[in-house]
């Protein structure tokens, strides 16, 4: 049997390749940012419906996710509404280095909410990592991407709220939050945008980003619950470095020189990092965190029913 730590790892990793194409999506449509995130939503939802269809799963995912799966849905919500403005705002590589905060906002909520232990590698990390944003930061001051870095933080802090979360309860579904969050978004989409004036090949093109944002936002909740707040984050910061290079070979999108100094330094803190969680986990296996409220029973790694899927 594999160590859970090892599986959540895997499926951090494949939401994180996932997403390093958001901004190829969102930038490639000439539709405004509410137009996006209602189609993104509408198709994300259909496809996440198939997937608790097929897994035989409706009755755990939608109507038993309970309060964890409810806050989950409203910071997802929340953190979706700022992601794409951020994109049409500032470049692919600014939302993508100022994400990889995450590690700051995770591990500290972490700490506090949850007592999960925080190592000094990673304190250490996580300086950096805030040293390598503030840079990013320094080279927008003063232009038009400023709000979009600001929308960008803001959608950091969110996800990094839903990976505490989902460690503090890891028993919270994955795919029914996802699908309540693309729900919230649909009538301030259709009040604040014109999504039915869209043209149908940018409905296509979003139809597809629908379809693999659903795909990344279940590995990644998965994951999330199988590995510390902290981990979880700058392992979803592993698509720092692909997400500017796509945005360079499709959209000839070129970042301040600013951005490269401080992606060098999210890039560093998150390898070494890693490098000292998966260094931990191996010598001391993970326990369970503590909760702050009644906890919802953990599944097992394999669980038998139809209703708990196995781990891919």
């Amino acid at each position: 049997m594999r160590h859970p730590n090892f599986i959540g790892v895997g499926l951090v990793v494949v939401s994180a390749i996932v997403f390093s194409s958001a901004g190829l999506f969102v930038k490639s449509v000439t539709a405004g940012s509410w137009e996006v995130i209602f189609w993104r939503g509408i198709f994300a939802i259909a496809f996440s419906l198939v997937f608790v269809i097929l897994r035989r799963s409706f009755r755990r995912e939608i109507l038993l996710m309970g309060k964890p799966g409810l806050a989950v849905a409203l910071v997802g919500a929340l953190g979706t509404g700022a992601f794409v403005p951020a994109f049409k705002l500032t470049t692919v590589a600014n939302v993508s280095l100022i994400y990889a905060a995450a590690p700051i906002i995770a591990a500290l909520l972490a700490r506090f909410f949850i007592g999960e232990k925080i190592t000094r590698q990673t304190l250490i990390a996580i300086g950096l990592a805030f040293v390598g944003v503030a840079i990013i930061f320094s080279g927008s001051l003063g232009q038009l991407h400023l709000r979009g870095d600001l929308l960008a933080l803001f959608m950091t802090v969110m996800m990094a709220s839903m990976f505490v979360i989902y460690r503090a309860f890891p028993a919270t579904p994955a795919v029914g939050p996802a699908i309540l969050s693309s729900v919230l978004l649909l009538v301030p989409g259709v009040a604040l945008g014109n999504p039915f004036e869209v043209a149908g090949d940018e409905i296509a093109i979003l139809a597809a980003f629908g379809g693999l944002f659903a795909i990344a936002s279940i590995t990644l909740g998965e994951g999330a619950r199988r590995i510390p707040a902290s981990q979880t984050a700058l392992l979803s910061a592993l698509e720092t470095p692909l997400a500017p290079v796509l945005a360079w070979l499709f959209l000839a999108e070129k970042p301040a020189f600013a951005t490269y100094i401080g992606g060098a330094l999210v890039l560093a803190a998150i390898v070494w990092a890693q490098l000292g969680a998966t260094k931990d986990a191996r010598l001391n296996p993970p326990s369970s965190p503590r909760r702050s409220s009644k906890p919802i029973r953990s599944p097992s790694p394999r669980p038998p029913t139809p209703d708990k899927p196995p781990p891919p």
